[in-house]
């Protein structure tokens, strides 16, 4: 998968996240995994996935080794919230 190249990695809003150092998003943008959230939050969706296989990798300090999984949930329930 390509490196991510999006400005979202200067979101202070990721900084809160939890660090996934051994799982398997460990690698994974956290800032591609939130929009994902956010626009299945918005469209409310009810039957999520997020796979990690079509999430860019990251090499931002800020964004690489945080949890794509929280990312994810927190874009979903700030979509929602938007909505």
């Amino acid at each position: 998968m390509k490196i991510c190249t999006k400005n979202h990695h200067h979101w202070s809003l990721l900084d809160s996240l939890p660090h996934d150092k051994n799982g398997s998003g460990k690698f994974k943008c956290a800032g591609c995994a939130y929009e994902k959230g956010f626009k299945a939050g918005e469209n409310k969706e009810e039957s999520l996935n997020i796979d990690l296989d079509t999430l860019h990798e990251s090499q931002s300090t800020s964004t690489q080794n945080k949890s794509p999984h929280a990312a994810f949930a927190q874009g979903y329930f700030d979509g929602v919230s938007n909505s």
